[in-house]
């Protein structure tokens, strides 16, 4: 065998040898899900972004694989987070909308209501969250310490993590001050550091043995602080866009630091870390945000509080280093709700007796193989008193943009951008989207497709007083 046959001989082994590593170590895989509040595709290089640096997530997108149809729960925090931590899509979700209560949180979790980090622990897993919760404060059902998480550091109020510099955090459930912190833009103690350092903390304590990470960080939502402008300071741009894209540099920096851990700890052949937006863009396009950093370039339409592909469609990475196949570009469609089937079989977990998740496992996607086959995809939203549907199916979309609205159709594979609504042309399609819209859903009083509930009214009252 010459000295380039051997070459190619040794390094094809090598590769060989490494990927089957994490499946002949005997230990279970680590297993990290990052949620960035806001990431749009549009503000990520490796998608097309020019103005706003992303080293280390173009990085994971060479080292891994990068989804061009990876779908969140729906356009708004807490339901796009309860189906990533229960399975469910919205149509059966508990939490189907942003349902603020009186004092501090939202809507909780039902105590039935199965997450992955339950399920998770039943396998031996040790679990943290940190960034913010927001699925019920630490007195209610919907607590992360009641949910499986035996670790809890950061926010648990959605409104209370739009500032960076907050009054307070909570440190497994338990509130601790930050003193100089005003909770209005100003303070000497920025909240994703405390936050950053305590994730590399517990993952290197907890190196041992296999453990579920749910990493939900709050950049780069609003409000748009940051304590260190860094390479932006001296770009012609106004205030707001120069922070909005150092959150983003300093949301890819951190991500860098985990990933860097995970090598420094020996552990990334055995570390599933998958990175998402919580929904598609935030901007308009037409607004200035929106202008500057192109985020509509890739001519999806929508955005947040819509369910039009604009609005739909994550930034999401997976990188398991000899696993999920480096430099991919996948089209495949997967949503929210897959994590949960997805983590529990890698994790070799069995779902409670009689819980049924609406996910499909991507355990074979992700290592190379084709997306899940299903009927559909659903989503709902009750953000106004006016709730939106929308089902996709193949090629087909349909979107209803009120109660009583006549559904509006488009085919994705000649429309990506959903500008000829095809409904008049096709009832046959339109029949069929109006089927599975009604098979998708449970009824729930919390979440009428009439308007708003009256229970929820009564909070914002009690809110809105209390703020005046």
């Amino acid at each position: 065998m010459n000295r380039l046959l051997l070459t190619l001989f040794l390094l094809s082994s090598f590769v060989a040898l490494r990927g089957a590593s994490a499946a002949t170590s005997g230990r279970q895989p680590n297993i990290v899900f990052i949620l960035s509040d806001d990431l749009a595709q549009g503000d990520v290089g490796a998608y097309g972004q020019k103005l706003i640096q992303t080293p280390r997530l173009d990085r994971m997108a060479r080292e891994g694989t990068r989804y061009t149809q990876a779908f969140c729960g729906t356009t708004v925090c807490a339901p796009s987070r309860t189906s990533l931590m229960t399975g469910l899509h919205t149509g059966h979700s508990p939490v189907r909308g942003n349902w603020e209560v009186p004092v501090e949180g939202q809507l909780p979790l039902p105590a039935a209501t199965v997450t992955v980090a339950q399920i998770l622990k039943t396998a031996g897993y040790a679990t943290a969250v940190m960034g913010k919760w927001g699925m019920g404060m630490f007195d209610t059902t919907g607590s992360p310490l009641k949910k499986g998480f035996d670790h809890q550091f950061g926010y648990n109020c959605q409104r209370h993590a739009h500032s960076y510099f907050p009054e307070f955090l909570y440190n497994d459930g338990v509130r601790f001050d930050l003193p100089g912190n005003t909770g209005k833009g100003v303070g000497p103690l920025y909240a994703q550091n405390l936050i950053q350092a305590d994730v590399l903390k517990w993952v290197r304590s907890k190196k041992d043995q296999p453990f579920f990470l749910y990493y939900a960080i709050t950049l780069p939502h609003g409000a748009h602080e940051i304590d260190d402008l860094g390479i932006y300071a001296d770009k012609p741009w106004p205030a707001q866009q120069k922070a909005y894209a150092a959150q983003v540099t300093r949301l890819d920096r951190d991500v860098g630091q985990l990933l860097d851990l995970l090598a420094e700890l020996k552990l990334d052949d055995n570390t599933l870390v998958m990175l998402a937006g919580d929904n598609g863009s935030s901007f308009e396009p037409s607004s200035a945000m929106g202008k500057l950093f192109d985020q509509a370039g890739n001519g999806l339409r929508g955005y947040k509080r819509a369910l039009y592909e604009g609005a739909l469609r994550q930034a999401a990475l997976s990188r398991w280093p000899g696993v999920i196949p480096a430099g991919r570009v996948a089209d495949g469609p997967w949503a929210f709700w897959d994590f949960l089937p997805t983590a529990a079989e890698l994790a070799g977990a069995q779902l409670p007796a009689g819980y049924k998740t609406d996910g499909l496992s991507l355990v074979s996607f992700l290592k190379g193989g084709a997306a899940p086959k299903r009927d559909y995809f659903y989503w709902e939203l009750h953000e106004t008193n006016k709730p939106l549907q929308a089902v996709r199916f193949g090629d087909w979309k349909a979107v209803r943009n009120g109660p009583g609205l006549p559904l509006e159709l488009y085919d994705l594979a000649s429309d990506l951008a959903e500008t000829k609504n095809l409904a008049a042309a096709r009832p046959d399609i339109v029949a069929r989207a109006e089927a599975f819209m009604k098979a998708a859903r449970t009824d729930d009083p919390h979440w009428p497709l009439t308007g708003r509930a009256a229970a929820r009214d009564a909070d914002r009252a009690k809110n809105a007083k209390k703020k005046s």
